[in-house]
């Protein structure tokens, strides 16, 4: 892994080896104005880039990205999308793919994806799918875009039914990650993102644990050098999972820490109450306190790990749903194999296990014991 670019020393670059592609992730500051440079450096005589983004982000960024690819002569054409989670479905992915179609978009052009997840899974399916597939670059806007869902390549949709249920896996040629865009984040945004910062922590970086810990007041303060460490962990963790397992098929899964739980309830809240890091929030502590009633992680552990959660901000309160309409929802995860839901659960800090055939009876009770009484309001 190559750490920094002879070109400016300032960005640092990561790689992801899969066994369907090799990209970096670069990340520094200014990264959006040099993004001509290196795409066309990336994809030599590219003829247009088309930029999936919302109204709200190309408003922020649009303009300076654009200079970028002017100087470096790369023609722009911005199609713009509403990205809010109940928008993240096939008929948005249709409607861009018509107006790709109407403006003579193919393999010879390029996408690109500047905003948030829901932004970039709908882009990243639409690259996978137009014209059986096309090369797009991720441009993640938000924290968790940045450290986590743009690396990898699990792209999708919903349905009615749950989350990212219509996918397909599609690697981009490249991540463009300028922590500058974070700035612009609101505050609640921005700690919906952290919580998925803290899941990197919990299931595979200890030090990275103990960093979070030690200097929360500077990330949550957006200071440059903690934002700079605390991406670069996280990406690294990323690109070193993916790299040993494209398609999660098993260790990959590790990364869904929160998200079984997280999912549910997203589906009960109408995907319109929770920010989805704010629903992984609250699964992990479903999930800590899961594996803590089956003596799976330290107790010390398991209250560190939900001090650290609560630590990043006040989760908005769940409203009052029956334990059994969330337990139902867990049903449809998509990450139910051969018939079984599993979970991954805390061991300690830094290591998490993957369990299926859990009673029913220890899921419901952690899932009780979200009580919105007890939820910081």
């Amino acid at each position: 892994m190559k750490s920094r670019t002879k070109a400016n020393p300032s960005v640092a670059t990561v790689w992801v080896r899969t066994a369907s592609a090799r990209y970096p992730v670069w990340v520094g500051s200014g990264l959006l104005r040099q993004a001509g440079r290196r795409l066309q450096r990336l994809r030599p005589g590219c003829r247009r880039l088309f930029v999936v983004s919302s109204p709200r982000v190309w408003a922020l960024w649009g303009k300076e990205l654009g200079r970028g690819l002017r100087a470096a002569g790369v023609p722009l054409e911005p199609l713009l999308m509403d990205d809010r989670e109940e928008k993240k479905r096939l008929a948005t992915v249709e409607k861009l793919a018509e107006e790709l179609l109407r403006r003579g978009a193919d393999r010879g052009d390029l996408l690109a994806a500047l905003g948030g997840g829901v932004v970039g899974d709908v882009a990243g399916f639409l690259a996978a799918s137009y014209m059986r597939g096309v090369d797009y670059v991720q441009i993640p806007t938000t924290l968790v875009g940045q450290m986590d869902s743009a690396i990898g390549g699990k792209t999708g949709v919903n349905l009615r039914g749950g989350k990212n249920l219509v996918g397909a896996f599609h690697q981009p040629r490249a991540v463009l990650v300028d922590p500058r865009t974070l700035n612009s984040l609101r505050g609640r945004d921005y700690r919906a993102g952290l919580y998925e910062v803290v899941k990197c922590a919990v299931i595979g970086d200890p030090a990275l644990f103990r960093f979070l810990e030690e200097n929360l007041e500077a990330v949550l303060g957006r200071q440059s050098a903690a934002l700079a460490s605390i991406l670069l962990r996280s990406i690294r963790l990323k690109a070193r999972i993916v790299t040993r397992d494209e398609r999660e098929q098993n260790l990959r899964r590790v990364l869904n820490f929160g998200h079984t739980f997280g999912h549910a309830l997203e589906a009960v809240t109408g995907y319109r109450r929770l920010r989805h890091g704010e629903a992984v929030a609250w699964g992990m502590i479903a999930a800590t306190r899961l594996a803590e009633r089956l003596g799976r992680v330290p107790p010390a552990d398991a209250g560190r790990i939900i001090a650290l959660v609560q630590s990043v901000g006040r989760l908005p309160a769940l409203p009052r749903v029956r334990p059994e309409r969330v337990y139902a929802r867990l049903a449809a995860d998509k990450k139910r194999r051969g018939g079984a839901l599993h979970f991954v659960l805390p061991r300690r800090i830094g290591r998490v296990e993957i369990r299926a055939g859990l009673p029913p009876a220890a899921v419901r009770a952690s899932l009780r014991e979200l009580d919105p009484p007890r939820a910081a309001r």
